[in-house]
This record gives C-alpha cells, structure tokens and sequence, in this order.
C-alpha cells in the first residue's frame, strides 16, 4: 500500500513497544496509527508548555493602567480595516 505522507521509523524500548501495542488493540486501530496519535498528543503537551512559559514571561512585564479594553482593542481593528 503506497502512502504520500512520510514515514518514520523508529526503535522503543520493549516496554514502550508493549504499552503501544496494548494501546492499539484495546482501539482497534494499528501500531501505526495508535504510535502517530501519541506523538501529536505529546507534541500538543510540548506546545502548550511553551505556551504557558511565553505566558508567563509577558504576565512579568504586564501593567494594567497600560492595557486596553476588550472595547478599545476591537475599536482598533475596525479602524485598521477601513
């Protein structure tokens, strides 16, 4: 069966191997599937993390007397696309 997305291959460690295959058999899907789901699951953490971090760096440098309104701010835009 030929595919147009790109393959990966990759070495786990038996107990990660079991623990993917079980996985897959309880959802009746393919290591494959069950492997890729997983890693889009772990990449999600790591954006979310990075996000948060982010976050928090401009929550370090926030001042409130300098902050618009939710009101102010679509104001702004309207002008913008006038």
């Amino acid at each position: 069966m030929s595919t147009k997305q790109p393959r990966l291959s990759i070495a786990l460690e038996r107990p990660v191997f079991q623990s993917v295959k079980c996985l897959a058999a309880r959802d009746g899907v393919s290591m494959s599937l069950k492997a890729r789901d997983l890693i889009r699951a772990a990449l999600e953490l790591h954006e979310d993390a990075y996000w948060v971090e982010r976050a928090h760096e401009r929550a370090k440098t926030f001042v409130r007397s300098e902050a618009l309104t939710h009101e102010q701010v679509w104001a702004r835009l309207k002008k913008r696309r006038r």
